[in-house]
This record gives C-alpha cells, structure tokens and sequence, in this order.
C-alpha cells in the first residue's frame, strides 16, 4: 500500500516538474511581446496582459503576502530548531528524525532554486518596485510559502496526536497557502504565468518531499523487521 503511495506521489512530482518545464519554454518561445516595464519581454503576452488588466495593482496584498512569508520562514526555522534540538539531545546527527534531516535538505532545494531564478531570468516583474527590474518567474513567494506549508501540514499529520490541535495548525497552513496564492495574483507584482509557475513548482517539491519520507519510513520498517 504504502509502496504505491510512494510511486503516486512521484508520478504527481513528475509530471507537475514536467509542466513547470514546459510553461518555461511556452514563456521564451511563445507570444513573446515588450510589455513589461522598461520594455522588458514577456511570454504569452496576451494571456498575461489580460489577466494583469484586470486584477490591477493592489499593493496592499503585496505587503499582506510578505507578512504571511515572514511566518513561513519562521515556520521554516521552527522544524530547523527541532532538527537542532534532536542533534544535540541525542548527540549524532544520524540519530535526528530521518524525515527533518530530509526537509532540511529540500528547503536547501528550494533556495537552490530560488537562487537559479534570480539568475536565469525568465521574465521580470509586470511593475518596479524599487528602481530596477527584477526577477518574476516563478513567484518564489509562492514557491517558497507553499513548499514550507505544505511539509508543515505533512508533518502535523506525522507527529501531532491531538485530534483538535492537529486540525487547527493544518487549518492554518493551508489558510496561510491561500491567501499568498491569491493575494500575490491580485497584487499585481507578478504575472498570472509567474503564479502558475510558483504552483507547480512548489506542489512538485511538496509531493517529492512526501515520496522520499515515505521510502525511508519503508526502508527503516524493513530494517526493523529484519533485526527482530
């Protein structure tokens, strides 16, 4: 059973990394038109102007949405804490809990990615922020904000066993997912491809993070019954 979930989950990782990949490439080869600031290009032009006419600028979720990734950062930083405090408690880091080792390395990951964007730029922002264009695809707010809420929800199911505080956190990352989701969109500081890209990115990062724990908990479970 637990096998299959592992394979479902990788399927649903690929195939959303596959996507991710060919929005790239439909944005640098497809409609590409000068309509950004400082004529700055942008892929699926047409699709992107509309949405963006019609939602407009509305800062005030782009200071909303930042507030929200603060408190997935420290989110973040909480299971980093926990990640630490079982290192130190039991004095070798081989005996942290396999499934916090992993998410410290996929939120390597997912700088790593962030990191890739802001270099290899796919299209700029739809507004200037400060004085200068800058990187939009993939929202890495959406990106980021995603991938820490959802392993958070993850690991609530894993390590919370009361009922009623369990649904209250999971309640609140996935209202914390939302609400940045759709208040980047209608902001107006991306375009409705860069949002799209964040998802699918994010979702593909979230759904390998779940197939690798579940591996390793097989592997561990095997183990286990070997040495009994």
């Amino acid at each position: 059973m637990k096998n299959r979930r592992v394979k479902k989950d990788l399927q649903a990782s690929l195939v959303l990394f596959v996507l991710f990949i060919v929005l790239i490439i439909l944005l640098k080869t497809v409609d590409v038109e000068p309509l950004g600031p400082q004529n700055s290009e942008v892929g699926l032009a047409t699709l992107n102007w509309a949405v963006h006419h019609v939602l407009g600028d509305h800062l005030v979720w782009y200071n909303i949405t930042d507030i929200l990734g603060k408190i997935a950062l420290l989110t973040a930083f909480g299971f980093a804490c926990l990640g630490l405090y079982q290192w130190i408690k039991r004095k070798d880091i081989r005996k942290v809990d396999l499934d916090i080792l992993l998410l410290g390395g996929f939120y390597g990951l997912v700088i790593l990615f962030y990191i890739f964007f802001e270099i290899f730029v796919v299209n700029y922002r739809p507004v200037i922020l400060e004085t200068e264009l800058e990187a939009s695809f993939p929202s890495s707010h959406t990106m980021v904000t995603l991938f820490i809420m959802g392993s958070a929800i993850y690991q609530c199911k894993r390590r919370i066993r009361n009922k009623m505080i369990k649904n209250i956190l999971i309640s609140v990352c996935f209202l914390i997912m939302v609400v940045t989701v759709a208040g980047r969109l209608i902001s107006g500081v991306h375009w409705f491809t860069d949002i799209i890209g964040g998802l699918l990115l994010g979702f593909s990062l979230i759904y390998l993070y779940r197939a690798a724990v579940r591996y390793t908990d097989l592997i561990l479970k095997s183990r286990q019954k070997k040495n009994a």
